[in-house]
């Protein structure tokens, strides 16, 4: 078979990011290592300020991972037990775990299926009293629909907490996602728009009392060493991180408008295939993933028809939340997650993607569709 002897195309190439930045990458490592300082410090505190001028936000608090971000996030925002927190069923296993790490309870409302984010029309039926935030996540680097989340919170007195794992740069109506609610959390998981080359977080807010609270959360609930206010985290950004994170946030826009040009080649080419749902591309979204639906129930087949031909995909999420033993939720509670969960497929996405692979991989899922 052809497949079988030609390149394998992964689903996410980090080499050819790493030798554009080589040099730049070489410089920041030999400066951390040289400086002694390897625990917050100088390239931390730096990273912090360039990273919050990025985004237009008052304090940029950086953390172990993005997960932490959501904990460290919560808590600060006074998020606790008894709390009932909103949220989608459709997301890596984080959103949810982290409500619950904090001892609130997350409390699931269905996606929109075009989006695959959170639907604003269906959050008002979930509030209760015990509700004290929303927690909407811009998945596959789409924005979730803000205004309509941010009137029900103002009008219900509630925290929001956006969840921009998959997110880095993509804006809402003019405006960065993370900085439209209370605190915005991301994730510097290597794969991401914005990636380390290991763990890393980061916390956004224009509240002062959060970004305190914050700061201490992550470094033990201190504010000096050894003087401990509360029960917190060792959560800190490393510093070789922080260094590396630096060299590559200058190169973040021109990286997501490459992804969304190969989205738009992607639609391209695979536009008129018969039960395939294909995504929207528009100047928000950032395409942590390309991300279409096989309808049909043909999903796990053509998957395979694909990993036979030497191309990489991903089932992001092959179980909703609301699934998952840990929530136990019966089948049917949230339908267009779980739908979501049989239909959609990943293919190859990155800002270093040639045509030519384009046109390989979309030829293969147009065969395998048929």
């Amino acid at each position: 078979m052809e497949g079988r002897v030609r390149e394998r195309i992964p689903i996410l190439d980090l080499t050819p990011e790493v030798e554009e930045l080589w040099d730049d990458l070489m410089a920041a490592i030999t400066r951390v290592l040289r400086s002694g300082q390897f625990i917050l410090g100088p390239e931390v505190e730096a990273f912090e300020r360039e990273v919050a001028e990025y985004l237009g936000v008052e304090h940029a608090i950086g953390v172990n991972s993005g997960t932490d971000a959501l904990v460290i996030g919560l808590r600060a925002l006074g998020i606790g037990p008894g709390d009932e927190v909103i949220t989608t069923p459709f997301s890596f296993f984080a959103t949810a775990e982290a409500i619950s790490l904090v001892g609130a309870t997350p409390v699931f409302v269905d996606i929109d299926p075009k989006t695959f984010n959170l639907n604003p029309d269906l959050i008002a039926a979930a509030i209760t009293p015990r509700t004290k935030a929303i927690l909407p996540v811009h998945l596959y680097g789409r924005p979730a629909e803000m205004d309509p989340i941010l009137d029900l919170a103002e009008a219900h007195g509630l925290k929001v907490l956006e969840d921009c794992a998959q997110a880095f740069g993509a804006t809402y109506r003019g405006k960065k996602v993370g900085t439209l609610g209370h605190a915005g959390a991301f994730s510097f998981f290597p794969s991401k728009n914005l990636g380390a080359y290991g763990d890393g977080g980061l916390l956004v807010t224009n509240d002062d009392g959060v970004a305190g609270l914050a700061r201490m959360l992550r470094a033990h609930g201190s504010k000096r060493k050894y003087y401990n206010e509360m029960v917190g985290y060792n959560s800190r950004l490393d510093a070789l991180q922080a260094a590396i994170l630096r060299v590559k946030l200058p190169h973040v826009d021109r990286w997501n408008e490459k992804r969304r040009q190969v989205a738009e080649r992607y639609n391209q080419l695979l536009a008129g295939t018969p039960g395939l749902v294909l995504p929207e591309v528009s100047e928000d979204h950032v395409f942590h993933q390309y991300t279409v639906r096989i309808l049909g129930g043909k999903r796990d087949r053509v998957q395979q028809a694909l990993a036979e031909a030497g191309i990489g995909t991903m089932v992001y999420y092959p179980v909703p939340l609301h699934r998952l033993p840990v929530y136990g939720y019966p089948e049917g509670a949230f339908p267009e997650a779980e739908r979501g969960a049989a239909e959609v497929l990943s293919l190859p996405m990155g800002p270093f993607l040639e045509d030519a692979t384009l046109e390989r991989v979309a030829g293969y899922l147009v065969v395998a569709m048929q």
